[in-house]
């Protein structure tokens, strides 16, 4: 999820700046989607920086739009423009299609990923597999999150946007958190990479996603790690 500033290194590559309100038509440093590209204002302006506040104004618009009731596929850009009190092309120089703003948007409502040292493995683990925890406990605790991500599933375009921006990227997080784990001789090596994750991952899923009354006790990563390091079988008898 993004910070305060509303500012998102994968949107760095777009152009700065947002005119201030009342600027005449043609002397906008916004380019509407698909202006000629020989056209001066087609040309990216260096040197000014994006408008943290009308990002921030957007976002604020998306969340208080689906607040009033609005569903995800009844929102246009247009709409969200209005609220904000921006102009489409405010939206469009930060956002390529509706999918990628909602998928910020989102993002801005869930906790923050908590930061890991990339160095550690299973140390680094135990902080994804909590923020999984946390996440979960948001969604339980807002109706709106919960709703959103249902409404979410049922879009697939939606979807696959949040699949790959957010989802992909933590789950080879966690891979290379495990990578690292197996280097370091705190996990077998003879199994695949990708079978380790499912295990810690997947007792975490289970009780935030597909058993949202079981319970989420604060050291709920801990008893999965160590579970998975001393096995299941029961001890030898003497």
């Amino acid at each position: 999820m993004q910070g305060q500033d509303g500012e998102r290194d994968r949107h760095g590559a777009r152009n700065g700046g947002d005119p201030s309100p009342g600027t005449p038509a043609g002397t906008s440093a916004e380019v509407p989607p698909g202006a000629p590209a020989g056209t001066p204002d087609a040309e990216p302006r260096r040197g000014r920086p994006r408008s943290a506040a009308a990002e921030r104004a957007i976002l604020d618009a998306v969340i208080a739009l689906l607040e009033a009731g609005e569903p995800l596929a009844g929102l246009s850009i247009e709409r969200i423009a209005r609220t904000a009190g921006v102009g489409k092309a405010t939206i469009y120089r930060r956002w390529s299609d509706k999918e990628e703003l909602f998928v910020d948007a989102v993002r801005d409502m869930e906790p923050d990923d908590p930061p890991v040292s990339g160095t550690e493995g299973l140390a680094d683990l135990r902080v994804m597999l909590e923020s999984l925890r946390t996440r979960g406990l948001a969604q339980r605790s807002s109706a709106l999150l919960h709703n959103i991500f249902a409404q979410m599933k049922s879009h697939p375009k939606l979807w696959d946007e949040y699949h790959g921006t957010v989802i992909a990227p933590r789950r080879l997080a966690m891979q290379e958190a495990v990578r690292r784990a197996v280097a370091a001789g705190e996990l077998r090596d003879d199994l695949d990479v990708e079978l380790i994750d499912d295990l810690f991952v997947g007792p975490m899923l289970v009780r935030t996603v597909h058993r949202p009354d079981a319970p989420l006790p604060d050291d709920l990563a801990d008893r999965i790690i160590t579970a998975l390091l001393q096995g299941l079988a029961p001890a030898a008898r003497v």
